[in-house]
C-alpha cells in the first residue's frame, strides 16, 4: 500500500491518531486556552542553541530566548532587545544600550550583565563569534542598561553577527551563560515570548511552551526576527510523529495544526484538501551536504574528498528529498546560496553530467585511498537526511569504499558528530548528510560550513587556511564587485579543499491548517501567528 493511500485510510478511521485532552477539543468556546499544535521535524533533544546548532534546537532556542538584534525579511539587523548603539571612537567602540521593561521568564530584569556574558558564551562556540572575540579587547558593563564593546579594530559588521538566525547569540541569565559552551544549559530561565514546561516533556513524544506574560514586545510590526513579537495563542505543543503517514492523518482530522515538513509523496493530496494550506514560507530553505570529518583518514586528504565529486549529482540527492517539483530545488548549486547577490556558477562544471564512478575509483585508486573503513552516520527519524544518505551511501559503495552504514536516531547523530572527533574505534564518524539553512549562505561572513579554522570550527573541523585567507579579505572589502571576485574565488578554492560535497538546494513546503493564519515567513515561528 503506498503511503498516500495510508493516509487517506488513517484519515477516515474513527478512532483518534493522537490522545487529545480536553481543553483542545473544547477551543474555541469563551475562556478555552488557545493551543496550537506543531509537528517539527524530528524530537527535540538537545535544549541548548550554542552548546548545539541542530535546527530544532534553533527553533526551540528562538521560542525560548531572544536576540539582542534581529533579522528582518530583507535580512538586514535591526534592534530586538537593544533599544540602540553608537559607534564610536572611529569604529573601535560600541556602545550598546538594552530596551527598559525586559525581563527573563523568572521575573528579573535583563540587564547589560547578562547581555555580555550570553555574547562571551556565545563567541567560544561560534566560528564567526571566535573572530569577534579575536579582536575584542573587552566588554565593559557601564550600568544595568548599558554596555561597551571594545574592539581592537573596527567591525562593521557586529550588530549583524550579533542578529545571525543560526548557530546565534541567545540572551540567557549571567549564572548560566557562564557555563562553557561544551556544557549544556538544560535549566531554561528565558528571555524570549514563550516559556519552556519542563514537566510537560516527554523525550521522543513532546515538548510544551507556553506564553510568556511578562514579555515585553516592540512596537514595530513583526518582519521575520525582528519587531514586535505578539504572542497569539496561550500554548504551543510540539508533537514528534515519526511516522509521516500518522502525521498527515492528524493534520487532516485536526488533531494537529501545523506540520513542519511533509514528505514529497504526500504533498499532492495535501494540496488538495479545503481545510489545509502547503505553502513554502522559508524562501531562503536549506542547501545539503555530504560532511566530511577531517580530522581522521580517509578525508583528513584532501584528494579522497576531491575524488567524489564527478559521482555527485544533485538532481538524485533533491529528487529523494522532496520529489520531482523542480520549482522546490536547485540542482547547480555551490557553496553560497543560488539566486542571491554574492552566488556564483564557479566550479560546478566539476559535478557536470551522470555519475561517473570509474573516474571515482580512478581518483581514489591515485589519491592513496587503500581500503579504510568509512563510517556514515544516518538518522533513521528525520526523513530529507535519511534519503540523501542512502543516495550517498549508493555512490560510496559504487566507488568501492568500504562502507560502514550506521543508523540510528537523530538524537544520538546529533550528538556523535557534533562532538565526537576520535577515530572510529572511539565511536567516531567519516561522514553524514546534513543541510544548512540557506540564510546563513548569503556570504562568506557567515557561511560556517565553508570555513576552515580546524578544531575551532563546525563539526568536521576542517583546517582550510587559503580560505581562511580569502574570508579575512572579504571582511575588509568595500563595494559588491570586490565581494563578489573575492565571494568566488573562495568558492573555486573550496572545490580544491572540499570542506564538503554540496547536493543542492532545496525550499520545502509547510502544512498546515486553514484557520492558522499569520505565519510569519522563515523558519517555523510561533510569535505573530492566530488560530481560530
Amino acid at each position: 500500500m503506498k503511503r498516500r493511500d495510508l493516509l487517506a485510510l488513517a484519515a477516515g478511521a474513527s478512532s483518534s491518531a493522537l490522545a487529545l485532552p480536553g481543553a483542545v477539543r473544547a477551543q474555541g468556546t469563551p475562556g478555552a486556552t488557545t493551543v496550537l499544535r506543531f509537528v517539527p521535524q524530528s524530537d527535540l533533544t538537545l535544549l541548548d542553541p550554542v552548546f548545539n546548532t541542530a535546527l530544532v534546537t534553533r527553533n526551540h532556542g528562538m521560542m525560548v530566548y531572544d536576540q539582542l538584534y534581529g533579522l528582518d525579511s530583507s535580512y538586514a539587523a535591526r534592534p530586538q532587545l537593544v533599544e540602540g548603539h553608537a559607534v564610536e571612537d572611529d569604529g573601535l567602540t560600541w556602545r550598546i544600550t538594552l530596551r527598559e521593561g525586559t525581563r527573563f521568564h523568572d521575573g528579573a530584569p535583563i540587564l547589560a550583565r547578562d547581555a555580555v556574558a550570553s555574547i562571551e558564551r556565545w563567541t567560544r562556540a561560534d566560528v564567526l563569534g571566535q573572530n569577534i572575540r579575536a579582536i575584542t579587547n573587552e566588554m565593559v558593563v557601564v550600568s544595568d542598561r548599558i554596555f561597551l564593546v571594545r574592539l581592537r579594530k573596527p567591525f562593521p559588521l557586529l550588530a549583524t553577527a550579533l542578529a545571525k538566525p543560526s548557530s546565534y547569540c541567545p540572551v540567557m541569565p549571567e549564572r548560566f551563560a557562564r557555563n562553557p559552551p561544551s556544557v549544556q544549559v538544560t535549566e531554561i530561565v528565558g528571555s524570549g515570548p514563550f516559556r519552556w514546561v519542563p514537566g510537560e516533556r516527554m523525550v521522543g513524544s513532546r515538548a510544551v511552551y507556553e506564553r510568556f506574560a511578562g514579555y515585553a514586545p516592540r512596537n514595530e510590526p513583526a518582519s521575520f526576527l525582528a519587531g514586535g513579537k505578539v504572542v497569539h495563542v496561550d500554548r504551543v505543543e510540539w508533537h514528534t510523529i515519526p511516522d509521516a503517514a500518522t502525521a498527515g492523518a492528524a493534520l487532516q482530522q485536526g488533531e494537529v495544526d501545523w506540520w513542519e515538513v511533509p514528505t514529497a509523496d504526500l504533498l499532492p493530496r495535501l494540496k488538495r484538501l479545503r481545510n489545509l494550506r502547503v505553502e513554502v514560507k522559508d524562501k531562503a530553505g536549506l542547501m545539503g551536504m555530504i560532511r566530511f570529518n577531517h580530522l581522521q583518514p580517509p578525508f583528513d586528504n584532501p584528494a579522497i574528498r576531491r575524488a567524489f565529486l564527478p559521482a555527485i549529482n544533485q538532481t538524485d540527492y533533491m529528487t529523494a528529498v522532496i520529489g520531482d517539483d523542480r520549482s522546490l530545488w536547485n540542482d547547480r548549486c555551490g557553496f553560497f546560496l543560488p539566486g542571491t547577490a554574492l552566488a556564483t556558477e564557479a566550479g560546478l562544471q566539476t559535478m557536470a553530467g551522470a555519475p561517473d564512478y570509474d573516474k571515482v575509483k580512478r581518483n581514489l585508486d591515485a589519491a592513496g585511498y587503500r581500503g579504510e573503513r568509512v563510517v556514515l552516520a544516518v538518522p533513521t527519524d528525520l526523513s530529507s537526511l535519511n534519503a540523501m544518505s542512502e543516495i550517498a551511501g549508493d555512490m560510496f559503495r559504487r566507488t568501492g569504499l568500504n562502507l560502514d552504514y550506521q543508523a540510528s536516531d537523530w538524537g544520538s547523530v546529533a550528538t556523535r558528530v557534533m562532538s565526537n572527533r576520535e577515530g572510529l574505534d572511539k565511536g567516531g564518524w567519516s561522514a553524514w548528510c546534513n543541510y544548512i539553512p540557506g540564510i546563513i549562505a548569503l556570504n562568506p561572513a557567515t557561511q560556517s560550513y565553508v570555513r576552515g579554522p580546524g578544531k575551532a570550527g563546525t563539526s568536521g573541523w576542517p583546517d582550510l587556511p587559503k580560505i581562511e585567507a580569502l574570508r579575512d579579505q572579504f571582511l575588509a572589502a568595500e563595494g559588491l564587485a570586490e565581494q563578489k571576485r573575492l565571494t568566488e574565488q573562495i568558492q573555486l578554492q573550496a572545490f580544491e579543499d572540499i570542506p564538503y560535497l554540496p547536493t543542492g538546494a532545496y525550499t520545502p513546503p509547510t502544512a498546515f491548517r486553514s484557520n492558522v493564519t499569520d505565519i510569519i515567513e522563515g523558519f517555523p515561528l510561533f510569535f505573530n501567528l492566530k488560530k481560530s
